[in-house]
Formats: structure tokens, sequence, C-alpha cells
């Protein structure tokens, strides 16, 4: 089992800014003397493998500056080669060099409908089944572009890091002849915004602008395959927006759009549209009036399980299901799909869709090796802070969740709930992009322990990941999010069971798609002993080991409050906080309140992840809420806490359990 060492980041003592801009220069000068059919790329590609070496070569050699090819790069793959593998647009390498010949596959999944049973329910599942989708069809050639400039072979530029980084030069040298040639680093602007390929004014200025930042204050990390990067900051670096105008590329409008100004936001609506006869025959939302008809508690994160153009595709489709929000790969560009006030249908979990807003982020839950970029990362980071900030949502684990935290409403439906991001997101460095990031927030020994194993150097087996091979096939060893849960202190022990997704009781299983025995990064457990590197903690109703290692531990001390299951009877947990039945109005049917198959056992407890959860259902069934009563909040007054309980969360009757400040051995 490999861990992360999660060594803190080192501070950097940068060159001065004089020296900077002498490599600024001599950039410039070695592009206005280098015709491009003139170029031999052979010195480029010969010599140390080290990184930063390259790119200094790439830099010499193209006229490129090497803060333009440190920033892009950055901003596409964080540096990271990523052996080889194509991102989730279709790019490879250290420079994203983009390929329209996409790789065929079936969708691991797709969102959920309303998740009642409803009509739209059904027909999402059995369309989100027969959904085939291509990779990068539209995606721009950049692969093939740098490929005749340089005179490498595709597959050399996709797996040779030294090779792309000189390809991408290349590119981004070819880009900038076009614009005609360049005095200083801002006359690049327009090379950068064209090289992130997006087709729009908007997107591309904020690629731009993303590497320009980037390039002004600087940026240090050691890369996937342990290359030590850093790009000294340039304070003088600022994008020129009218370079960026002269592309001539398409103006989206973006008032409409709930984002802050900077992202540039498109206006893509979903169809809210009556499409047969009965009230019920409509798509594919709800009208709301949130937050009066219901608190958003939740900011919830999904894979497209298909590429971009298809996900608007599906989103514009009445009879399918929706979304708030997309976000594309390749730049980062995000599209809004339906009013935050409205209902989305996406979680599966009719109560989590009545408090949530959903992002579906374009990339495969399944494919470790389709890798999102930095682009995305820091988009959709800087769209959740917005949200977060509009609508008090805590940016915690417990509140900015994957699909694959949310519970099942029914014991029949855990099994069929989906599990993206899946476990390739990178959390940790997605709470540093939100400024809040996952650690230790006390001192000494904690009974509460929030999950944290790192990720690039956190390869947990997973097998699986490729359609048509056995479910045990090891999928290409890649940075996870999690670890695993034993049934005992030894990691030959068999991983404990969900008896949600493994009715019979047997263990759970490293195939991609079972969460049953997985801590997530960012979730927050209470430990019930520990034994030398081994630490047990309370999950689905039993204990489970997790390795973690006195040295190098995974597990860091928390505050936090837990609920007691006291030492009578077992405690019933429920998927969602519906209202007693007394709280229904006449002509509202009573939504049962049942628990799911789990339960906490006498004696047991789970930290509380929120006491303050809304007990309601809104009752939106009709077209234009055309048949009352309807699109009405039911308030219920017996009260539930949200409680991290497994890989999902789940909800528990405050009349059930007792609130305690973390010790569970003993009564409070």
């Amino acid at each position: 089992m490999s861990r992360s060492s999660r060594a803190p980041h080192q501070a950097i003592r940068y060159l001065g800014a004089s020296t900077a801009v002498g490599l600024v220069a001599a950039s410039l000068a070695a592009l206005a003397s280098t015709p491009a059919q003139a170029t031999d790329w052979s010195s480029c590609l010969a010599g140390s493998t080290d990184r930063q070496a390259v790119f200094g070569r790439a830099a010499e050699r193209s006229g490129v500056p090497r803060s333009i090819l440190l920033g892009v790069s950055f901003m596409e793959s964080r540096w990271d080669d990523h052996a080889g593998a194509p991102s989730t647009s279709a790019g490879y390498g250290p420079m994203h060099l983009t390929s329209p010949d996409g790789i065929e596959r079936t969708p691991a999944e797709h969102a959920m409908g309303k998740g009642d049973g409803s009509r739209a329910d059904r027909q999402s599942r059995a369309r989100a089944q027969a959904t085939r989708v291509r990779i990068g069809k539209d995606a721009l050639s950049t692969l093939a572009k740098a490929a005749g400039l340089t005179g490498v072979s595709a597959d050399r530029l996709k797996t040779d890091a030294v090779a792309n980084i000189c390809g991408g030069a290349a590119v981004l040298a070819q880009y900038q002849r076009e614009a005609g040639g360049a005095r200083d680093l801002g006359d690049w602007s327009a090379a950068v915004a064209r090289y992130s390929g997006a087709d729009d004014q908007a997107s591309a200025l904020r690629f731009a602008q993303q590497v320009f930042r980037v390039i002004r204050t600087g940026e240090a990390r050691t890369t996937n395959d342990g290359q030590r990067m850093l790009l000294r900051p340039i304070s003088s670096a600022r994008v020129d927006r009218a370079a960026v105008a002269s592309l001539g590329l398409a103006v989206t409008g973006t008032q409409a759009a709930d984002c802050p100004p900077s992202l540039g936001c498109e206006w893509y609506p979903a169809p809210y549209e009556k499409y047969g006869p009965d009230a019920g025959d409509y798509g594919n939302h709800d009208l709301a009036d949130r937050p009066r008809t219901g608190h958003i508690q939740y900011i919830l994160l999904h894979d497209t399980e298909a590429t971009y153009d298809t996900t608007l595709q599906l989103v514009s489709d009445p009879t399918y299901v929706s979304w708030h929000y997309t976000i594309r790969s390749a730049d980062g560009h995000i599209a809004q799909h339906v009013a935050n006030r409205e209902v989305a249908w996406h979680a599966g979990n009719w109560y989590v869709n009545m408090h949530s807003i959903g992002i579906e982020q374009e990339g495969f839950a399944a494919d470790g090796a389709a890798w999102f970029t930095e682009a995305l990362y820091q988009n959709s980071a800087t769209l959740v802070k917005h949200l977060s900030a509009e609508y008090g949502v805590p940016l915690d684990r417990a509140h900015v969740i994957g699909h694959d935290q949310v519970p099942g409403i029914l014991p029949a439906n855990v099994a069929g709930m989906h599990w993206d991001p899946g476990p390739y997101w990178d959390w940790q460095h997605y709470f540093d992009l939100l400024g809040a990031p996952i650690k230790a927030d006390r001192r000494g020994a904690s009974d509460v322990v929030t999950v944290a194993p790192g990720f690039a150097d956190n390869v947990q087996p997973v097998t699986g990941c490729t359609a048509g091979q056995p479910s045990t096939t090891p999928c290409p060893p890649q940075g996870t999010n999690f670890v695993y849960l034993y049934t005992a202190p030894d990691a030959s022990s068999p991983l404990v069971p969900d008896i949600g997704l493994h009715a019979d009781g047997s263990p759970s299983t490293t195939y991609v798609s079972d969460i049953g025995a997985r801590a997530a990064a960012g979730q927050k457990f209470l430990v019930s002993q520990t034994l030398g590197d081994w630490t047990a903690v309370w999950y689905l109703g039993q204990e489970a080991w997790i390795y973690n290692p006195v040295a190098d531990p995974v597990l860091l001390p928390s505050r936090g409050q837990v609920v007691w299951s006291g030492t009578g009877a077992a405690v019933p947990v429920y998927g969602r906080a519906y209202p007693e039945k007394s709280a229904y109005p006449a002509g509202i049917p009573y939504q049962t309140v049942a628990p799911l198959q789990y339960s906490i056992q006498p004696g047991q407890a789970y930290v509380l992840a929120d006491k303050k959860i809304q007990t309601d259902y809104y009752r939106a069934t009709t077209f234009n809420c055309s048949v009352q009563p309807d699109c009405i909040q039911v308030k219920g007054t017996d009260p539930y806490y949200q409680i991290w309980f497994g890989h999902r969360i789940a909800y528990v009757r405050a009349a059930d359990v007792v609130i305690t400040n973390g010790v569970a051995t003993a009564a409070p």
C-alpha cells in the first residue's frame, strides 16, 4: 500500500526581476531570428530528461519564453506526464497535446433522475445504459500540428515527455508567428489563448489570464514522476486583451449565468417542457424558489461520463435529466443550465436534489488514466467558492460532496447509487484551491480523525477499469483519493463488507465502482482503538481497520462532536430527512420515512457532520405546478442529524442519539 508523504510546501527564493526579464528578452529574440521552416528540433529532443532543463531547451529552440511554456503547461497538466495517458479531453503529456482521434468508451454512469421512481428517473437510467460516446471528436488537434512542425511521430509526442514539451513549444511558436510576432511577454496572449482550444472569446481570455497569473505569482511542485519544477515569478506579466480579441472568437452571452465575472460562464438552458398528455409528462427539472422553498445545503460534484458536447446534448433533452452546471475539461469553460433557485434532477435522491446544486465535470470515473486538467480544477473551485458564499454552504467534505457520497433513499436503491467522480478525483488538491485545506485542526491524539492520504503517491490497488475485461484486471497505477478499510489489522485480511452493495455480507472488493470499503480524503471517523500502525474506526455499523503508520499517518487529529447510540437498541440510519406524517397537509401524500439496511449498533458512535439539517419535503410533480397542491414545501418538526457513516453520508433522528464530544467508550 503506497502512502503520501504530504510534505509541506517549501518556500521558494526567486531570482530577481531583472534576471527574469533578461530571459524573456532572449527568448523573444530567438523567436524573431528562427523561421519556422528552419527549426531543427534535434537539440531540443536530445539531452537531459530533467523536466526543468527540457523546458529551458524548448524555450531556446522555439523562441517561446520559458515562463510562457511553464505557465501553459502548469494550467494544463501541472507539469505531470501521466505516463502517456490522455486527459478527459484527449490531451497528452505535460503540454496537453490534443488529438481528435477519440477513444470509444461505454460510460460507467451518468446523472441520475429524481431518484423517486418517477418516469423521468426510469427514462434517465435506461438512456444512460444505452449511451455511447466518442472522446475528443471535436478537439483541436495540437498533437498533429506538433508532429508536423517537429517531424516527431504522434506516438512519441504522446508518450515521451521531452518530445511532448518540444512539440508544445513548436505549436505555441507557430501560433505566435501567425499572430504577427512578439515584442514583449504580453504579446504572447493570443498564442496562449489559442492554445487553450476554446471556441469562444471569454473562455480563451480566461485561460490566458490564468496562465499569466501563474507567471506573475510563480509556482513550484514535484510532479507525479518525481520531477521538481519551479516557475519563477515575473511581476510585470499581464494579458493583452486586445491580442486575444484579435482571434475573432465567438462572444457568448453570460448575463443569465450565476458565476463570478472572471469565469465568463455561458447560459445554456436546460428545457422545462411538457412532452406528453399527462401533467407529470415534463422535464427536465422542477420549478422552485430556493432558498425560500428549501435551503441549499450541498454542492454536489459529478463527472459527465461523456464528452462536453455530448453532455450538452443530453441536458438539452426534456425527457432526460438535468444539473445546474457543466465544466469542460480542456479549458475549464462553464455552462449553466438550470437556475440555482430551481431543483435539478441529478442526485438520484430527491431530498439531496431539493437541497443541492449539481455540477457535472467532463470526465470518466472509471478511468484513472484520463486525468482532469488544472484548468478544470481551478475553475470548478472558483465556481464553488462563489456558490458557497452566495448560499452559505460550508466548504467542507460534508457539504461539498461527490455523487459517490449521496445515500440511497430506500434499501432497494442503495446498490444502484452512483460513485462518481470516482477514486481519481484529487479532493485534497481541490480543497487547497477552495482555500479550505484538508488538514489536522487540533494537536495531539484525538478520537475524531480526518482522512488525508495524499493523492499522487497514494496508489491504491483498483481493478476493472477497462470495459470488456474481468473485474479483477488491475487498473493502470494512478494516484487515488482514498484508503481501504479491513476487517482486521492486517492488509491480507478481507475488506469490510457493505451490506447495501453486497447483500450476502461478502467482503467489499477492489473493483473500481465498489466504494464499500473506502475512506476518502476529507471524511471523518471516530477511533475505536489502535494497534501499532493500525487504527480502528466505526464504519457502517462495524469496526474497520485502516493502515495508519505512526511515521506517516493518513488519519489526522480533528475537532468534532459525535452521535452516540447508547447501550440499548440499535439506531436506524436513513437516506433522507423527510417530515413526520402529521406534517403533511391534505392532498400531499405522506412520504414514508423508512430506514436503510444499516444501523448504529449499541455502544458505537459516528462523527457529526451537520446538526442543522432541514427536515422537509418539496412536493413538485406537475408541469408549471398545474395540479394543486404542488410546488409546496412541507416542513417537519422531527429533527435529523447528518453523520459520517460509511463512504456515503447518512441521517439519523435526533431523538435516537446523543451528541457527545468524541468519547464513545463511556456514556455521556
